[in-house]
């Protein structure tokens, strides 16, 4: 018999990795998360049984700056997982505050494992190649010509642009610190869900999605990131992995957009970051 959920629960409308098959919260408090067979390689950010690893090892459930909820149980199946957790109501936290989080989270000494996301950014643009690479953005009609050719510049350098965040620090990140996943504030500290690309990554690589999903400026960002971690790395540093970060994501989003049925705002939020892109390629 298929795994179904039980009528009295709830859809809802988050969790959507592409091992997602459906997020609902039961009458008792709690959220089920259904996860589907996908990616099968422990490193790849898209690997499907990582929310399941994350919540059963209770790795990020202590951890200062950023904590899971807590999980109840995870339940296996042929078809699937199912993974249980506390249900967290969200309330909204300013920028500053989650950039603060994010710095305090990267303090964090966990010993890895063996299905920890690496190299997000790699895979990524692994993927984008097979696509044809950025070649839509040459012709966007909305993008500024110098804009248009520090992507071209990106994309050309990318090799070296990886190799300059390899040569980072490298540190445990949440992989996906939008706000819509950093749900409140508890204390000093920030619920967080949506797992699914946990792992480690170069210095500023949280910060750089947390700038690419909200309005605040990368300077004021960084400011109160550094404040979260008690300047345990030179400003410059994270700047350049955030930079790099940001650069790479907001570039590759808008140039994936051109080819969807609804583009969304990628390709405003790619002008809006111009000088991010600019400096990334030390314009």
């Amino acid at each position: 018999m298929d795994w179904q959920p039980d009528s009295d629960w709830t859809p809802l409308l988050t969790g959507t990795g592409v091992s997602n098959g459906g997020v609902w919260q039961t009458p008792d408090g709690l959220v089920v998360k259904r996860l589907l067979p996908g990616v099968e390689r422990p490193d790849h950010y898209a690997y499907w049984r990582r929310q399941a690893e994350v919540a059963g090892s209770g790795l990020v459930e202590t951890t200062a700056g950023l904590r899971a909820p807590r999980c109840v149980k995870v339940d296996h199946d042929p078809d699937g997982i199912t993974v249980w957790t506390v249900a967290v109501e969200a309330s909204e936290v300013e920028p500053a505050e989650l950039a603060t989080a994010l710095g305090r989270f990267e303090l964090n000494e966990i010993r890895p494992a063996d299905w920890f996301a690496r190299g997000i950014l790699r895979d990524r643009l692994a993927n984008d190649e097979q696509r044809g690479g950025w070649t839509p953005l040459a012709s966007a009609q909305d993008l500024p010509d110098e804009l248009r050719q520090s992507c071209q510049e990106l994309w050309v350098r990318r090799t070296d642009v990886m190799a300059e965040l390899d040569a980072l620090p490298q540190q445990v990140i949440h992989g996906d610190a939008h706000p819509l996943n950093l749900l409140r504030q508890d204390g000093d500290d920030v619920i967080a869900t949506d797992w699914e690309q946990f792992g480690f990554g170069p210095l500023g690589f949280d910060l750089a999605y947390l700038l690419l999903s909200t309005d605040c400026a990368i300077d004021e960002l960084l400011t109160a990131y550094q404040r979260g971690s008690a300047f345990a790395w030179p400003t410059t540093v994270v700047r350049r992995g955030t930079v790099l970060t940001a650069a790479v994501t907001v570039v590759a989003r808008a140039a994936w957009s051109l080819g969807q049925p609804d583009p969304g705002d990628h390709l405003d939020r790619l002008v809006r970051l111009a000088e991010v892109v600019d400096e990334a390629v030390g314009r």
